[in-house]
């Protein structure tokens, strides 16, 4: 095989599995790690790929590397739904109740399942607080809903509010349960997300919460981001649509955190 057919092989399987390790690619085509090496340098250059430690990952799985809104909407649909659905049953129906709903597709797809959201008695009330411009739209017009949008910069990628006020506005807050996305769930890093304003934001509803839960598809699972804005034991609860790998159960485990998958 000639070394261009080769890589051709090597760059649609980066792109297939996200990550692949030097040994897996030496093993696979019988050649040694440095030839390996060289065909991920030159895929490299060619912005095929990018090359980790011990081995490449693919170019839409770097730190920074985030779509925009419009783009995540129409990616996993189906598993966002299960996934809301089943967070829609933690949500209170027969007390007053608060719950904070962060920036987020699948946090999104929770907020549609609540825009008939209507008390189990008369009387009782459900106040969200968000900091998610869609969430806060849909939202609007349930008038059994009490709904509490936080201030500040609205970020147009992700169309969250972002920045040291709407942080500085959960401190105050004591909500029941906060529902977060992640864009990367990883064993030893964490719960990350990409931008820095938008980590803040997500480590102050964290920390505000009673009970934190976290809404992640299973394409974010093993997955490490620019910015770490939760550890694994400040989580209590994943909900996703697939097992974690084994490595990601055991660490979810020794922190206690409940899997959940729709």
């Amino acid at each position: 095989m000639f070394a261009e057919e080769r890589q051709v092989l090597i760059a649609e399987l980066v792109a297939d599995r996200s990550r692949i390790t030097v040994s897996e690619l030496a093993e696979r085509f019988k050649i040694t790690p440095e030839t390996v090496r060289r065909d991920l340098a030159t895929l490299e250059v060619a912005r095929q790929l990018r090359r980790v430690h011990g081995g490449a990952v693919a170019m839409n799985k770097l730190s920074m590397s985030e779509p925009s809104l419009h783009e995540r909407q129409s990616q996993r649909q189906h598993e966002k739904s299960r996934i809301a659905a089943a967070a829609q049953a933690m949500v209170p129906a027969s007390r007053t109740g608060s719950i904070v709903l962060d920036a987020g597709t699948t946090t999104e797809r929770l907020a549609e399942l609540l825009v008939d959201w209507s008390p189990a008695a008369p009387g009782e009330q459900l106040l969200v607080i968000t900091n998610a411009v869609p969430i806060a739209f849909k939202l609007s017009g349930n008038p059994e809903i009490q709904l509490h949008i936080l201030g500040g910069r609205v970020r147009g990628l992700t169309s969250a509010v972002v920045g040291a006020t709407t942080a500085a506005q959960l401190e105050v807050l004591r909500p029941d349960i906060a529902f977060v996305g992640a864009n990367g769930v990883d064993a030893s890093f964490g719960f990350s997300t990409p931008d820095s304003l938008e980590a803040a934001v997500k480590t102050a509803i964290v920390r505000s919460a009673r009970r934190v839960v976290a809404l992640v598809d299973s394409s974010k699972l093993g997955v490490e981001t620019l910015v770490r804005f939760a550890a694994l034991t400040e989580i209590d609860m994943l909900i996703t649509d697939a097992p974690p790998s084994t490595e990601l159960a055991v660490a979810l485990a020794a922190a206690d955190v409940e899997v959940v998958i729709a």
